[in-house]
């Protein structure tokens, strides 16, 4: 089973990817950005966001087909992305308003080697600007979460996505 976490950036995807993943057995988990630095590909022009969707696509059907569950925790901010990773389960974290780099985020970019943009840039500017605009509502979610969530709501989806399989 393929399980997306999307939301706009600094939503808590990966916090709640890092969380829900404990409480899934035989589980792996995907995270964009660890990706994205692997492949080297920092395009987020609407074409490196769908090459980046199928990519995480990948890995997850590989998990798949070796039995486990597998979260990928990404933006996926339009339904042609979402399409094309194709997920058998969508949480959407509609817990902001706005895209914005949470601080453990940039250190985290920071310590990336040759990256395409500086990462303190990214903290100073509007730099997810175009990842608001762009952003388009799920219109189909298994889960619609709006706000940050205790460790027993979060033991509660995981339970709920294993009995799904």
């Amino acid at each position: 089973m393929k399980i997306l976490v999307c939301g706009l950036p600094g939503s808590g995807k990966t916090w709640l990817s890092e969380r829900l993943v404990k409480y899934i057995d035989n589980c792996a988990w995907y995270n964009a950005d660890v990706l994205r630095k692997y492949s080297n590909d920092w395009d987020f022009t609407l074409e490196g966001r769908s090459r980046q969707a199928k990519r995480m696509k990948t890995f997850a059907e590989f998990e798949s087909k070796n039995g486990r569950l597998v979260i990928c925790d990404f933006v996926a901010p339009t339904q042609k992305v979402r399409d094309d990773f194709d997920p058998d389960f969508i949480i959407w974290l509609d817990t902001i308003k706005e895209g914005r780099v949470v601080e453990s985020k940039l250190n985290d970019l920071k310590k990336i080697k040759n990256l395409p943009f500086d990462a303190n840039s990214l903290y100073k500017s509007k730099a997810f600007e175009d990842t608001n605009k762009i952003f388009e509502k799920p219109k189909k979610v298994n889960k619609h979460i709006k706000n940050f969530l205790q460790d027993e709501k979060i033991k509660k989806i995981a339970k709920e996505i294993q009995n799904n399989v």
